[in-house]
C-alpha cells in the first residue's frame, strides 16, 4: 500500500467521468453479517482499497475467515469452522468492532473485542448497544480494554425500544435478532440505505425481517443463516462529494450510480444553494456555476446525514455571504473548520451553530491535517480551488472511507501526489 501520511493536491476544476464505489458504511455492515454463517458470503461493487475495510477483513481473518479479492471490485468470504468468540486485534481499532460483538454473541453464545474506535465525533457512547444486548438475554461488561458478552443459552428476541435512531444500534439489533429465539422488534429503528441494504443481504442469507416503515422492524429468530451474493450500493457520501467539487470549481462531472432517490432532502438545499444538476439514464451530470449561502441542520434519514456536514462547509466556503450549519446528531462537531481557517476560511461558532462567512472561494493553499474522514475530504475539496498546493496531513483518513480517491481525483484532473 502506498504510503498515505500526507496528500498534496493542486488546484483544478473537475472534468470528466467518475464511477461511485460501493458504500463504506454499507460494506462494513455486511462484512460483519459474515461471520453469521459458514457458508460463502460474496459482496460485488465492494470498495477494496479503503483502510477500514481492509482492517476489517484483517480482524474477520483473525476470526478465521478466508477472505479472496478478485479485481477491485469483489470480495469472496469463507469459513469452515465456528469462530471463536474473542478477536484478538492490536491494530487500529474501528467502530465496526461492535458490530463483530454482537455477530459473535450471535453466532457463538459469547463475545469479547477491543473497544471500539473510528473517528472520534462528540461524545459517541456504546450504551444504545449494550442496552440491546441485554434485552435479549446477554450478560455484557467491560474487562481490561474490551467490551465483553455472553449468553449461554443463546440470546431470546424481544422488544428493543432506542431512544435515539441510531443507525449502528439498529444494525447490531438485526444482526443479532436474525439468530436469536423468537422475534425481535426493533423500535424507532434509523432506516435509511444501508440498513435497508443490510436487511436485503440478510434476507438472501435467509433472514426473516419485516419493515414497518420508520416505526419498526420485526425479525424473526432462524436456526441457522446461508450464504448469498449480494451487490452493495453506492456510496452515497462520494457522490455528495464529486457534486459539491463539480460546483465549486466550475468544472464539469458525469456521476455514475447516483443514489438520486437516496439523497433528495440534501440535494433540494443544494439545487437551492445554486447547484446544477442534469439526470440521466444512472447517473447525473453536474455543472459548475455559482453557489450561494446556505441553511441546514443534521438529522436522522431522511434529513442530511451528520457525515455531510463538512462537505457542505467546502460548499459555504464558495458561497458569498453567510451559511449556517447546524449538527444535531454530533453537537459540536466544527473542529475542521479551524484547520480550513488556515486556507482563510471566515467562521465562528455561535453556541451549536457554525457560521460560515463565505468569501466566494478566496482561499489559500496551505498546510493542515484532516481530523478525521469527512474533514479530509472538505480540505481536498477547498484545495481545488485555492491558490497554490495545499498539504494534507494525516490524509489516511480519507482513504479510511474514499475508495481509490487519488486515482479518481486524477482521471477528473487533479494533480495529486503523496508524500511521508
Amino acid at each position: 500500500m502506498r504510503n498515505t501520511n500526507s496528500l498534496v493536491v493542486t488546484p483544478a476544476p473537475l472534468f470528466g467521468r467518475v464511477r461511485l464505489s460501493g458504500a463504506k458504511n454499507a460494506a462494513l455492515r455486511h462484512l460483519a453479517a459474515s461471520l453469521l454463517t459458514d457458508q460463502p458470503v460474496t459482496l460485488t461493487n465492494y470498495p477494496s482499497t479503503l483502510l477500514d475495510a481492509q482492517v476489517h477483513v484483517e480482524m474477520l481473518e483473525v476470526l478465521g475467515k478466508k477472505s479472496e479479492i478478485q479485481g477491485q471490485e469483489k470480495i469472496i468470504l469463507t469459513q469452515d469452522t465456528l469462530p471463536p468468540s474473542r478477536l484478538d486485534w492490536t491494530g487500529r481499532s474501528i467502530r465496526n468492532t461492535l458490530l463483530i460483538l454482537g455477530a459473535l454473541l450471535a453466532r457463538t453464545g459469547a463475545a469479547s473485542v477491543p473497544l471500539p474506535g473510528g473517528c472520534k465525533l462528540g461524545d459517541r457512547q456504546y450504551d444504545l448497544h449494550v442496552d440491546l444486548l441485554k434485552r435479549l438475554g446477554a450478560e455484557v461488561w467491560e474487562e481490561e480494554g474490551r467490551l465483553c458478552a455472553c449468553a449461554p443459552k443463546g440470546l431470546v428476541g424481544a422488544d428493543i425500544h432506542l431512544r435515539i435512531r441510531s443507525t449502528g444500534a439498529t444494525e447490531n439489533a438485526l444482526l443479532t435478532g436474525c439468530l436469536a429465539q423468537g422475534v425481535t422488534r426493533i423500535w424507532n429503528p434509523h432506516i435509511r440505505p444501508e440498513i435497508l441494504d443490510l436487511i436485503a443481504l440478510l434476507r438472501k442469507m435467509g433472514a426473516h425481517i419485516r419493515v414497518f416503515g420508520q416505526e419498526h422492524i420485526e425479525v424473526t429468530g432462524v436456526e441457522g443463516l446461508g450464504g448469498a451474493e449480494h451487490e452493495v450500493i453506492a456510496d452515497n457520501m462520494e457522490a455528495i462529494t464529486w457534486l459539491v467539487g463539480a460546483s465549486i470549481t466550475g468544472g464539469d462531472v458525469e456521476i455514475e450510480g447516483f443514489p438520486y432517490q437516496d439523497l433528495e432532502v440534501v440535494l433540494a438545499h443544494l439545487k437551492a444553494a445554486g447547484a446544477k444538476l442534469y439526470q440521466g439514464y444512472g447517473s447525473v451530470i453536474v455543472r459548475g456555476g455559482p453557489c450561494y449561502p446556505l441553511e441546514i441542520s443534521t438529522g436522522p434519514h431522511p434529513g442530511i446525514n451528520s457525515d455531510v456536514q463538512p462537505i457542505l462547509a467546502a460548499w459555504a466556503a464558495h458561497a458569498k455571504g453567510e451559511s449556517r450549519i447546524v449538527d444535531l446528531r454530533f453537537p459540536g462537531r466544527y473542529a475542521y473548520a479551524d484547520e480550513l481557517a488556515h486556507m482563510g476560511l471566515k467562521h465562528e461558532v455561535r453556541g451549536d451553530m457554525l457560521c460560515i462567512n463565505g468569501q466566494g472561494g478566496r482561499l489559500n493553499g496551505a498546510t493542515v491535517r484532516a481530523l478525521d474522514l469527512r474533514a479530509g475530504a472538505a480540505e481536498v475539496l477547498c484545495a481545488l480551488t485555492a491558490e497554490g498546493e495545499t498539504v494534507i496531513n494525516d490524509a489516511w483518513q480519507i482513504f479510511r472511507g474514499y475508495d481509490r480517491f487519488g486515482e479518481k481525483l486524477k482521471s477528473l484532473g487533479v494533480e495529486c501526489r503523496w508524500t511521508d
